[in-house]
């Protein structure tokens, strides 16, 4: 379980699938019996001492309208397609629960920000617009490739890292049914690699929690 302060007060807590109904129960123990309300995003509850925690459905999950029936939906097996993508560097996979039954990680090389000025710092900088490009239509392929044969097999799709170079790999028309299974959450990733991308897979069916203690 991680934690990290939420813009506009209280916290953000990540929280396993398999110990959702866990943490529940805690802060019921805590708080008191909350008010359970449907929300977009899934359930809030609001406790008689003023604590509240909106429970958002994790990536692929349906909607739900009580906590027993979030839980459950929580914890189902799903087939979730993950794109992590930086700079030149992509990782992509279909995760079953935190296994990986199919994955690749690809690297290309993106010219970095040089401090030279005048025509050689265009001509750098022409260079590293055109390695970027170049990457980008290679992560395309390989989305193409490995995730689009899965589309329809897939609950979700959750991304990472940069969300410009992502959007840049989801643009390719071809992927638009890959776009449109995507989840809202971008994971927070470093540069795309296989035990990273074996992070996201865990991270991705985390259910996500907005805490905010008594006033």
């Amino acid at each position: 379980m991680s934690s990290r302060p939420a813009a506009g007060g209280g916290r953000w807590v990540d929280v396993d699938p398999a110990r959702i109904k866990r943490w529940i129960a805690g802060f019921i123990d805590r708080h008191g019996p909350p008010t359970v309300t449907v929300q977009e995003y899934g359930l809030l509850l609001a406790a008689p001492d003023g604590a509240s925690a909106g429970l958002h459905s994790p990536p692929g999950a349906p909607a739900t309208t009580d906590l027993d029936a979030f839980v459950a939906a929580a914890v189902a097996p799903r087939r979730i397609g993950l794109l992590l993508a930086r700079k030149g560097a992509v990782a992509m996979g279909i995760a079953e629960g935190e296994r990986l039954p199919v994955h690749k990680v690809d690297t290309r090389y993106v010219q970095g920000r040089t401090a030279a000025g005048g025509w050689s710092q265009q001509r750098f900088a022409r260079r590293r617009d055109n390695q970027a490009k170049a990457a980008l239509v290679e992560a395309a392929e390989l989305a193409v490739r490995l995730l689009l044969p899965e589309v329809d097999r897939l609950d979700a799709v959750v991304t990472g890292g940069d969300r410009r170079t992502v959007d840049g790999i989801l643009a390719d028309r071809r992927l638009d049914s890959l776009a449109a299974l995507r989840a809202e959450r971008l994971l927070d990733v470093p540069e795309p690699r296989y035990a990273v991308l074996l992070d996201a897979a865990v991270a991705a069916r985390a259910v996500r929690i907005l805490v905010r203690d008594p006033a």
